[in-house]
């Protein structure tokens, strides 16, 4: 085993984020790389138990430039990034009703001047497409037809062999215990089998990214977790819903999609919580069976096949969390991701990136994701 100890960059987590800064730092010929997962493989938690779904929309600025961003990744990837497709363009299909439609029809407009392919579509042509559903629930829905399913391990594992190929290191079934700092600086971080150094610190642990930075003391940036519980069942004997995209009802909190021989389901559950190996609650999944029966009760299953959750973690403006901590220099928050982690990845690690090598990007306005925007 390699018994290197001091690296230009340490990446505490292995999920999406931890990866693909990972890989586009490597890219750019940024090879000291350490990344520390203390689970026993990347993507255990959140990135492994995503819908992992492109949706070019999002109420908040921010997010929807960067899926946008992520979006042009994920449909044309850099030639021998991945051995297949990342995305399944087996589209979005969105409803809303009353204000909240009016604010979206208000929207599609610079939707489309920022390259979405957006459908607006009448209650009658949505319940022709999706016969399950009833009109009075919803005044209109959008059709993003060019979104749909990603291949999560597809995508981690390209980010991981690229950049494991140019040098940087994994180690898995380590957990960060102390991080090392001197007159105000990061100088590296102790761990469940010993010590390093280094110039950079990278917080990518997820829902654990405020413990992390506690590691240090007060910080001001201050992230909550929350549940998200999925469930899968079969579908309806009789009812063809393989080629269904995507459907989610924002306006009643409930959304459903194919998945392998049935259907999934969720509540759109955010329940907030601790950090931690998140199971489902029986009470949320209650809620979700009776969700389906109040809006599409011929969904509603016999039985479930499957349940499971996993945790989304938000800033309290809903905005991700990336750039260098305004306490801590050396210590770079790549955190918030707030449940679009992995279809912003690319986005969000080629702009992380920037900021470390660069410190700017022409990506995105860094100070809407800057972790100093709480220091105010």
């Amino acid at each position: 085993m390699d018994k290197k100890s001091n690296f230009e960059m340490i990446i505490i987590g292995c999920g999406i984020a931890g990866a693909s800064l990972a890989y586009f730092l490597a890219e750019r010929g940024m090879t000291d790389i350490l990344i520390l997962e203390r689970e026993e493989q990347p993507g255990y938690h959140s990135t492994g138990r995503s819908a992992a779904v492109l949706v070019e929309f999002d109420l908040v600025p921010s997010l929807l430039q960067l899926k946008l961003l992520g979006g042009r990744f994920l449909r044309n990837p850099p030639s021998g990034f991945s051995e297949s497709t990342l995305l399944q363009r087996s589209g979005i299909l969105i409803m809303f009703q009353g204000a909240l439609w009016e604010q979206v029809r208000q929207m599609i407009p610079g939707l489309r001047q920022s390259g979405a392919v957006v459908d607006i579509l009448s209650q009658e042509e949505t319940a022709s497409m999706i016969p399950v559903l009833s009109p009075e629930n919803f005044d209109g829905a959008v059709l993003l037809p060019e979104d749909g399913h990603i291949d999560v391990n597809e995508l981690l594992w390209g980010y991981l062999r690229h950049a494991k190929r140019r040098g940087a290191q994994l180690r898995c079934k380590e957990e960060v215990r102390d991080i090392k700092t001197d007159q105000g600086r990061c100088r590296g971080v102790v761990t469940s089998r010993g010590e390093y150094s280094s110039r950079w610190v990278i917080n990518a642990a997820g829902a654990w990214g405020g413990k992390i930075r506690g590691l240090v003391g007060y910080s001001p940036v201050q992230l909550t977790a929350h549940r998200r519980t999925i469930i899968t069942f079969a579908a309806p004997e009789g009812l063809a819903v393989s080629k269904w995209p995507l459907v989610a009802d924002l306006s009643h909190d409930l959304y459903f999609s194919p998945e392998s021989a049935g259907l999934m389901a969720s509540p759109m559950d955010e329940d907030a919580m601790e950090p931690c190996d998140a199971r489902p609650d029986e009470l949320v999944v209650a809620q979700t069976i009776e969700r389906l029966k109040q809006l599409t009760p011929r969904l509603v299953p016999k039985s479930i096949t499957h349940k499971w959750a996993g945790l989304r973690t938000f800033a309290p403006d809903q905005a991700m969390v990336v750039g260098e901590d305004p306490v801590v220099k050396g210590f770079f928050w790549l955190s918030g991701q707030g449940g679009a982690g992995i279809e912003t990845s690319s986005a969000v690690g080629q702009i992380a990136s920037d900021l470390i090598l660069d410190g700017h990007t022409k990506l995105i306005d860094a100070q809407v994701i800057s972790p100093a925007r709480f220091t105010a």
